[in-house]
Order: C-alpha cells, then sequence, then structure tokens
C-alpha cells in the first residue's frame, strides 16, 4: 500500500474516532411548530408521528383533552397543545400532525401545527429554562440555540402527566 493511501485511511480513521465521540455531546430532537414558535423533544420519546386521524371525545375532561382515538387496538388520549398552551384553537389543516409520545408506560398523542425537522443540537448550546419558568412544574426542560433560531425543549415525562 502506498504512502498517499495510508495517510488518506489513517485520515478517515481519525475523523470517525472524533466524530464519534462528540456524538455523546449531540442531543437529537424532533422539531415541530404551535403557533409561532418552534418546540422540540427528544427523538427517543417519539413512538410515531401521523397525519389526523379521527378521535372520541371523551366527557368531563379539559377543553385541550380533545378525547381518545385508535392506533393499531390501543386507546391513546389526543391533547391539543395549542389549548394546553393557552392559544386559540386552529382548524386542522394539511400540516397538521399527531406526535404520538412515550415515556415509559405512559402514552398519548399530541396535535402540533406542522412539524419542522429533525434537530442535532450541541449539549453546550442547550441552555437552562428560563429563571421564571424553572422548577419541576414546568414544562420547559431547556432552550437551544441553533444558528439563528430559538428551540424551546419541552419535558415529555411533564406533557404525559395525567392531570384530568
Amino acid at each position: 500500500m502506498s504512502e498517499k493511501l495510508k495517510q488518506i485511511i489513517n485520515q478517515q480513521n481519525d475523523t470517525q474516532t472524533e466524530s464519534i465521540d462528540q456524538s455523546d455531546d449531540i442531543v437529537q430532537l424532533v422539531g415541530f411548530v404551535i403557533g409561532e414558535e418552534e418546540f422540540a423533544i427528544p427523538i427517543l420519546s417519539i413512538q410515531e408521528i401521523i397525519k389526523p386521524i379521527t378521535w372520541t371525545r371523551v366527557p368531563q375532561v379539559p377543553p385541550y383533552v380533545l378525547g381518545v382515538f385508535n392506533l393499531r387496538g390501543s386507546v391513546i388520549p389526543l391533547i391539543d397543545l395549542r389549548r394546553k398552551f393557552g392559544l386559540t384553537p386552529q382548524n386542522q389543516n394539511d400540516e397538521t400532525r399527531f406526535i404520538v409520545m412515550r415515556d415509559e408506560d405512559d402514552v398519548a398523542g399530541f396535535v402540533i401545527d406542522r412539524l419542522t425537522m429533525a434537530i442535532r443540537i450541541k449539549k453546550t448550546d442547550i441552555g437552562p429554562a428560563p429563571e421564571t419558568m424553572s422548577g419541576d412544574d414546568t414544562m420547559i426542560d431547556g432552550v437551544g440555540k441553533q444558528d439563528d433560531r430559538i428551540i424551546t425543549i419541552l419535558k415529555v415525562k411533564k406533557l404525559l402527566e395525567r392531570d384530568f
């Protein structure tokens, strides 16, 4: 093998090793929009993302709980994040999606206005929740900075808590 080829192979191996080491410092999220704000959740908390399907209303639940829907034999509560966040309800359109989130045995579907993208962000680019929102009761896990965007990272465990 020529010296030049050995150098190229060694450089590739070094680059791969560096990217593996840095992967521990990267958080993978899925971004979505509610109203005018961009939010994100860890990609591993998502069971699936589907186009809206029919659901059944459930009596005596808070207004943000739209009802339940059947997903391959599982009955899952459906929560409208616009209403949960205190925004005006909006009719569903072509960009509306249901994100089914899971944390251990807790599962729920959430109505979002639209998906944005998969986001890879360095842990160093994620700051804590604002002081006015800190504490165990907040749904905000942190605030990510990427280029010129600010992304609010939500706590899936808090979103899935049943208060109804």
